[in-house]
């Protein structure tokens, strides 16, 4: 082939990733100012027409769904994450009318005073613009993501997992019907229009086109938006949780403590990983403990002084401390009080959630005051770190960082604020 001759116009190189999402980005930045003065009435309506869409199309979205089974190669558990069936739909749709009987949680004065010189000042609950949410397998979470984030004023651009690609077009096409039937765009949510991880790549590079970003997955997906982001992120990356028992606690309630928060359900991130327990109560108390938790099929790793106690325990090494089982696996520790158990804890937690069992008000108040994580229960199991029994409602996730939002995410927390100064004509001079 001649090196001069022209090149062939007949191959159309399509828009990078980056170009795709710069052109949903300045879409919903439209969309997100329509949705941030819509009144609440027509915010609600947005998400009752869409939770009757999702019931309504509930033909094609298990049709969608059942694609992305046909091609999805694993099993177990995360192909049950990803399957829909009626039940799952219609707790999507109900889901989304439950967001509408939340307090709005726009324009809510969080404080108001006035100055000597006559000037009031408000400051004001608004919502935090355009959200990026990066999630994995599950396709109703993007139905959450998406009520969530309607009702706070936010537009949200959703990447679920290449899995799950066309159940969630099929749940965005129903939300879309929903954004519509208000009168609001439908821009106001949109789905990534390409599987190509670049293009989570592009989400977290882009600093000024999206305001927030929360990843909801493993471990690996959360570590790289972490590790990769030049916007602010709300995420954990782990649910390394701990219930520790004080030696003032009430032997039963630690035992049904303990039982709920380690096998209630083991593999979501509110679930306990370790038990520490006080060694003044431990040669009594432990080995009832192992028994209660062995009849429900659990596993363990335990420190030399648990083993000194019930010998048959398998050893636990510092990775085994650092680990997050998400299965019927606990790691046990023995430590000689409230401060060595906050010691364990900062060392091998992940500001998630921690549980203190005791009857020792003062115990309890040094175990709360002295720990760093997003959530701490006193005399209550680990697995109520939950948006719903929260009482927020939904929740889009968890976040363990340190600022804005922490625990559980819901309305409230997916908005910002500003200050509004009202004068009468006042100068400075």
């Amino acid at each position: 082939m001649d090196a001069h001759a022209p090149a062939d116009m007949s191959v159309v190189i399509g828009p990078s990733p980056a170009d795709m999402l710069r052109d949903q980005t300045a879409r919903a930045r439209l969309a997100a100012r329509a949705l941030a003065i819509a009144p609440e009435a027509v915010r609600n309506q947005a998400l009752n027409a869409a939770a009757a869409a999702l019931r309504a199309d509930q033909d094609a979205i298990l049709a969608a769904n059942a694609r992305d089974l046909d091609a999805y190669t694993g099993s177990g558990a995360f192909r049950d994450r990803l399957m829909l069936n009626p039940v799952r739909i219609e707790a999507m749709a109900a889901g989304l009318e439950a967001i509408t009987r939340l307090p709005d949680p726009l324009g809510r004065i969080e404080r108001e005073w006035d100055r000597p010189n006559g000037l009031r000042l408000r400051r004001v609950a608004v919502p935090v613009g355009v959200i990026g949410m990066i999630y994995e397998s599950r396709p109703n979470v993007g139905a959450d993501a998406a009520g969530l984030c309607i009702k706070s004023g936010n537009a949200v651009i959703l990447r679920g997992g290449s899995e799950s690609v066309h159940s969630a077009r099929a749940i965005q096409s129903a939300i879309a019907e929903g954004l519509a039937t208000a009168g609001l765009p439908q821009d106001c949510v949109q789905n990534a229009p390409t599987a190509d991880r670049a293009f989570v790549g592009a989400m977290l590079q882009a600093a000024g086109e999206i305001d927030l970003i929360i990843p909801r997955g493993g471990k690996s997906l959360v570590e790289r938006v972490l590790r990769e982001a030049r916007v602010p992120v709300l995420a954990h990356a782990e649910g390394l949780c701990h219930t520790y028992i004080h030696a003032s606690a009430d032997p039963a309630m630690a035992r049904r403590v303990l039982a709920d928060a380690k096998m209630r359900r083991t593999g979501i991130c509110g679930a306990t990983e370790t038990l520490l327990i006080d060694a003044e109560i431990a040669p009594a108390l432990l080995p009832v403990l192992v028994e209660d938790l062995r009849a429900l099929g659990c596993d363990f790793v335990a420190d030399a002084r648990s083993r000194a106690i019930v010998p048959d325990l398998a050893p636990a090494s510092d990775a085994d401390f650092a680990t997050e089982w998400l299965d019927a696996k606990l790691s046990i520790a023995v430590v000689d009080g409230v401060d060595a158990a906050l010691v364990h804890i900062a060392r091998f937690g992940s500001l998630h959630t921690e549980a203190i069992v005791a009857e020792d008000a003062q115990a309890a108040e040094t175990f709360i005051n002295g720990c760093g994580s997003a959530v701490v229960m006193w005399n209550a199991s680990t697995q109520f770190c939950d948006g719903g029994e929260f009482g927020f409602g939904a929740e889009i996730g968890i976040a363990t960082g340190k600022l804005h939002a922490r625990g559980p995410v819901g309305l409230e927390q997916l908005t910002t604020y500003r200050y509004e100064v009202r004068g009468t004509g006042q100068v400075r001079g």
